[in-house]
């Protein structure tokens, strides 16, 4: 089978498992699918810039609208609302989002990138080490993939949570308290990460690699959308497939285009386009078992206010 073909079989099982018997009536609706996305994510960025998801589902009569979010918690809400019917978002917005009562399902993922998210110092901070973070103020966004990535390093390096003191900001409003000098440490995922790398000089002290965090990035779809309209979503992934393949492909053109959308240098998005991996797949079991991993740590760590089950936001399996 050559790869084409297994790329096609794969996007099918995704559709496939998402699929369920529903009225006539009801497939004939949602005409128009409103996609959540976070201008950080240069995939999607990507998608909406070149208008490809809008010529692949013209033929089907459906129609496309972006809505942004400046991060994966204000997304998931947005979701749970109704404004959007399909999000990307890292880990732990979901897991937040379920423990809310938010009603979706998990319907895919890309592969993991551990590389694209780190705690950074200032370049002339004497933190060298996340041991060295013990009392210190880190700034991160509550409820986001660094969230995690937090826990888990501190964890590593033999310390609590309750060994720093976290100080929870939006990106925009942590890189000025980051630069101003209010907090130690930030904890942030590309392309800020590589922004604040190439305009500050900041170091990274450490990230996602060496099992500390696989950084994955799911897509989320309301669960009655999911199950109405799989060919929609059959459709956004094999738009997702090719555009992280020809990302992939070509760097500096990818980077070129996405910079002036995003509103950084192309040498920051190149950077962090090398650090992200795409082409959406669906959950195994390890994955699945990964996400429920944090979950029962944040549930420990009462930053949930109740326990998760990660099996209770999987798609139905087709009859």
């Amino acid at each position: 089978m050559s790869s084409i073909s297994r790329r096609h079989g794969l996007i099918a099982a995704l559709a496939f498992g998402l699929s369920l018997a529903v009225p006539a009536h009801a497939q004939s609706q949602d005409n128009l699918l409103r996609i959540g996305f976070q201008k950080s994510a240069s995939l999607l960025t990507l998608q909406k810039a070149q208008g490809t998801l809008e010529k692949k589902l013209a033929a089907q009569g459906v129609g496309v609208k972006w809505v942004e979010f400046p991060a994966g918690p204000q997304l998931l809400e947005g979701l749970n609302v109704g404004a959007v019917d399909v999000g990307y978002v890292g880990e732990a917005p979901p897991v937040f989002a379920q423990a809310a009562g938010a009603d979706f399902v998990y319907i895919g993922h890309d592969p993991a990138s551990p590389q694209a998210e780190a705690i950074v110092v200032p370049k002339d901070s004497p933190i060298r080490t996340v041991a060295d973070l013990k009392g210190k103020k880190v700034v991160l966004n509550k409820g986001s993939n660094v969230h995690y990535l937090l826990v888990r390093a501190l964890e590593k390096a033999g310390l609590k949570y309750s060994d720093v003191q976290p100080v929870f900001l939006p990106p925009a409003d942590a890189r000025a308290a980051f630069e101003r000098g209010s907090v130690d440490a930030w904890v942030i995922w590309d392309p800020f990460l590589s922004a604040v790398e190439k305009q500050t000089g900041a170091r990274i002290v450490a990230d996602g690699r060496h099992g500390v965090a696989q950084n994955y990035a799911f897509y989320v779809a309301e669960r009655g959308y999911a199950q109405r309209r799989p060919q929609v979503i059959r459709t956004l992934f094999e738009d997702s497939v090719e555009q992280g393949r020809w990302i992939k492909a070509n760097l500096a053109q990818a980077a070129a285009l996405i910079a002036p959308l995003q509103g950084l240098d192309v040498a920051v998005v190149e950077q962090a386009l090398r650090r992200y991996q795409f082409g959406v797949q669906p959950l195994s079991p390890q994955v699945a078992a990964e996400q429920q991993k944090l979950a029962d740590a944040f549930a420990e760590l009462k930053l949930l206010p109740k326990p998760v089950r990660i099996a209770d936001a999987l798609p139905a399996p087709a009859p």
